[in-house]
């Protein structure tokens, strides 16, 4: 399967409680709900045909607590999306959680990095990851993220956790595709593309 990373950013890179202001209030965070007023047809629709691709699910902890709470209460057949994430094989990388009840889910602990490797070797589609910064980062920085699609809102937070941090691993991508939404939310497409050269500009 290849592995695909969903993420919802700021433009200062910022992935930390999108979707509410009490969504995500880790660290004194108080900036939440900013990707809510830039949701639109456009971008669900988008997101839509992507899910319609997922063979599974990938989530880091937090993010797969916040899930469970509220997915399976959207149980619409017609929503695509919830009928996704409700009935598609879920996995969970955590080695504090013991039991993962919104079914059906497998908790992967110890070695993850080697347990998503195993995952990525199954037969399938897509494997993707929804949020999940800081798991998302560790694989990116293993190099099993094979596709990227970032939707990035115009807005700068100054504060919050961000999915490339300072210090970290220098990763090269390849643009694939670029969109505008009419809300003003950027989604781009990017496949891994090792790692990125480095060059001094001068005269021809």
């Amino acid at each position: 399967m290849k592995l695909v990373l969903m993420e919802f950013l700021s433009l200062d890179g910022v992935y930390q409680g999108p979707g509410g202001p009490d969504e995500d209030t880790t660290d004194g965070f108080t900036r939440g709900g900013w990707f809510v007023p830039f949701i639109d047809d456009a971008l669900m629709r988008s997101v839509t045909a992507w899910v319609a691709e997922a063979d599974g699910f990938l989530f880091g902890r937090r993010t797969y607590e916040s899930f469970a709470r509220d997915w399976p209460k959207m149980d619409d057949p017609n929503d695509l999306v919830a009928s996704k994430l409700n009935g598609a094989p879920k996995y969970v990388a955590s080695n504090s959680l013991e039991q993962a009840a919104w079914a059906p889910s497998t908790i992967l602990s110890g070695d993850i990095l080697g347990s998503v490797a195993q995952l990525k070797a199954r037969p399938g589609r897509e494997l993707q990851i929804h949020g999940s910064g800081r798991l998302a980062y560790s694989l990116l920085a293993a190099g099993l993220v094979d596709e990227c699609r970032l939707m990035v809102a115009p807005v700068v937070l100054g504060q919050g956790r961000k999915l490339f941090r300072e210090g970290g691993q220098p990763l090269g991508f390849k643009p694939v595709k670029t969109e505008m939404t009419p809300a003003g939310l950027t989604i781009q497409v990017y496949e891994k593309a090792g790692t990125p050269t480095f060059a001094t500009y001068g005269p021809s």
